[in-house]
């Protein structure tokens, strides 16, 4: 007799927040037989470390990925040191820069440190799929490579659009959804999880898994999480990302600067609580109970103690309160001296402050009105800061201070 929760309550719980669950059908039988032998599923998710942060926008898949955990399922954790190498295309309008083994080898510890921040590693198998793809070979990929055809890769979404524009795509990027599909193969996944974006290469698995004599792997995706700006998906690259390495501060700050809409798609898909939770916390703001300002602090503080505990998320609040509601400054504000017979330009300094990477950045984020010098707005890309002394406290956006002198 297995200790396995009622298959129905298992369904509901795990269909919860799925976009797409392919089938559920297929996952009650896997469930049933589960129950029947006592055995777990294997339930899959692979992560390619092309960059070496793991974002909220991440966690919303290992969250899914925790909740069978604690259903008593095998989570396998893979790693895709060798697909990274190739780079995913999902989503892309260009063939992506090829990654070196010993870069995406660093970014993969990297990745791994941070995912056991939701996970528990006692409970999760890590897995390289490098371990079974470099034996695998030319001849193997070449048996891979033919179990599926150039006509079905162009249906896809990325690759059709890049083929009518003309535009390169690369034979190697057509091995990435194959080796994808090839490492659920080797594990014998009962379950592959991704966002969205993942859809098609989850499907290429179920195709490739029969033709290797197996049982296809039930497909489930997860929205993907919007962005800090309230437009694209949360990405690194576009810069509306929370990572989970950010300070309890930034993290706190930059959960506090999403739109009040956007709050609820937040404590959907990254806060842990119940649906029925989020949803009086939803009344209550719509009631006129709570104020979307309240409910929003209280997301921060949930998501901030999830990574850095309790004590850091009160103390984020009461360090936010102190700059937007008292006025003050953040304790650990950095200060920056500028040497000189001439007043500095106002976009050098914001770059020497590290608020802006490039004279672009510096003269969009004046554009913008998001630039204040002693509590005054600065739109002037000609601004300069005078080199009398004095002290000065510049401020970009809503988070970032820096205490500035010239002379």
């Amino acid at each position: 007799m297995s200790n396995f929760a009622a298959i129905k309550e298992q369904i509901e719980l795990l269909r919860h927040g799925a976009v797409d669950l392919i089938s559920e059908e297929g996952l009650e039988k896997k469930l049933e037989r589960s129950q029947t032998t006592g055995k777990p599923l294997i339930v899959k998710v692979g992560f390619d470390p092309s960059a070496p942060d793991i974002h909220l926008g991440h966690t919303v898949v290992i969250r899914k990925m925790k909740q069978f955990q604690d259903l008593g399922h095998q989570i396998v954790f893979v790693v895709g040191d060798f697909t990274a190498m190739i780079g995913d295309p999902s989503g892309k309008s260009a063939t992506r820069p090829q990654l070196t083994h010993g870069e995406v080898r660093e970014n993969a510890e990297t990745y791994r440190q941070q995912a056991f921040k939701i996970l528990s590693s006692d409970k999760s198998r890590l897995e390289f799929n490098s371990t079974w793809l470099e034996d695998l070979g030319a001849g193997g990929f070449i048996e891979l490579a033919g179990k599926y055809t150039v006509a079905r890769m162009l249906e896809r979404d990325d690759f059709e659009k890049r083929f009518n524009n003309n535009q390169p795509i690369g034979l190697h990027e057509f091995l990435y959804p194959l080796a994808q599909a090839y490492d659920s193969v080797v594990l014998k996944a009962d379950v592959e999880l991704g966002g969205t974006d993942q859809l098609f290469n989850l499907l290429v698995g179920r195709s490739i898994m029969r033709d290797y004599g197996q049982e296809p792997q039930v497909v489930l995706t997860l929205p993907l999480l919007v962005g800090t700006d309230g437009v694209e998906k949360m990405s690194k690259s576009l810069g509306n990302y929370i990572a989970v390495e950010d300070t309890p501060k930034e993290m706190f700050g930059k959960v506090m600067s999403i739109s009040d809409e956007l709050m609820w798609s937040y404590y959907e898909l990254c806060a842990s609580l119940p649906a029925e939770q989020i949803e009086v916390i939803r009344s209550q703001v719509g009631s006129g109970d709570l104020h979307p300002k309240a409910a929003k602090q209280r997301l921060s503080q949930i998501i901030v103690a999830e990574f850095h505990g309790k004590e850091a998320a009160a103390g984020a609040l009461e360090e936010f309160d102190n700059i937007f509601r008292e006025g003050g400054l953040p304790d650990d504000i950095t200060e920056h001296v500028f040497d000189g017979a001439e007043p500095a330009w106002i976009i050098q300094v914001m770059r020497e402050c590290g608020f802006a990477s490039s004279n672009g950045e510096a003269r969009r984020l004046l554009a913008q009105g998001a630039v204040n010098l002693d509590g005054e707005r600065l739109t002037s890309d000609e601004t300069t800061v005078p080199n009398d002394g004095n002290e000065r406290v510049l401020r970009v956006g809503k988070r970032r201070f820096a205490k500035v002198r010239v002379g």
